[in-house]
């Protein structure tokens, strides 16, 4: 992954399976749509009788069971570069989830763009043995700086394209997700290297409030599938990058002495 915020870019590798898809306590509804982009608003459902630890209201007094994490038995990395100069490594479920044990270091770039990795399970009750591959990304660059956010206008995003093709993008702009998202904005793209959001977007957005430190994150990705007797496993290639945002009237803080004289930080994050 990118730098976010500042640090340095790194490599991971992280991966768990259930036995279905996972239900979200909050349900985001469809507001409008442009250009690939949807602006979305937050509904939470109420449940007169509590759902438990064990499941999560989903629609009106009805509870839905979290999916249940499962094993696959120890998988095998085949592709992907360690720091070691190894290009295989072993992994067995801690909790159900996959991970490089400790002495294995992933290298930063993992893999070259356009590079063939893939995993290979050992098998177990959930699913038997099979083969998952999929294609390294380019690190994503975002160029665009400073991403600035006004009423009717629209906002143009550039990054460098990919040199090989295959790998789409997505966007998420969630300018109050420190004071209780009221809305987001997410984009499914093809990775041309450019896109402008509608200005109608932006200014629903900003017309539903905004907190301290806005953010917007563009991912990278291509993904790799696999048919397995419960339904289809995932494996995603992915670059990530987080930028800050700025907002009109928006003064980020984290304690009152970062406020201009007279204004305190608020629980929000923000100058008031």
């Amino acid at each position: 992954m990118p730098s976010v915020a500042g640090a340095p870019p790194y490599s991971s590798l992280l991966g768990k399976v259930y036995d279905g898809p996972q239900p979200e306590a909050i349900q985001w509804v469809t507001a409008a749509t442009a250009n690939g982009c949807t602006l979305l608003t937050p509904k939470v459902p109420f449940c007169s009788t509590p759902c438990g630890g064990s499941a999560v209201c989903v629609a009106e007094n009805t509870c839905k069971p979290y999916a249940a994490s499962q094993t696959l038995g120890t998988v095998t990395a085949n592709g992907l570069a360690t720091q070691s100069g190894a290009a295989t490594f072993t992994m067995d479920p801690v909790a159900n989830a996959y991970q490089p044990p400790a002495a294995v270091r992933l290298a930063y770039p993992v893999y070259r763009e356009g590079e063939k990795f893939e995993l290979v399970t050992s098998g177990s009750a959930f699913a038997p043995s099979f083969t998952i591959g999929s294609r390294g990304v380019a690190a994503l660059d975002l160029t665009t700086s400073p991403i600035s956010l006004a009423q009717n206008t629209p906002l143009p995003l550039a990054w460098t394209a990919p040199a090989v093709p295959g790998s789409k993008i997505h966007i998420k702009l969630d300018i109050s997700h420190h004071g209780g998202s009221k809305g987001k904005l997410d984009c499914d793209l093809p990775d041309t290297g450019s896109t402008t959001i509608d200005a109608g977007l932006i200014t629903q957005l900003l017309n539903l409030g905004a907190a301290g430190y806005p953010t917007i994150i563009m991912t990278r990705s291509r993904a790799g599938s696999a048919a397995v007797t419960a339904g289809r496993i995932d494996l995603v290639a992915a670059s990530t990058v987080e930028k800050p945002v700025n907002v009109p009237g928006i003064i980020s803080c984290t304690d009152t002495s970062e406020c201009p004289m007279g204004q305190t930080c608020q629980p929000d994050l923000t100058c008031r």
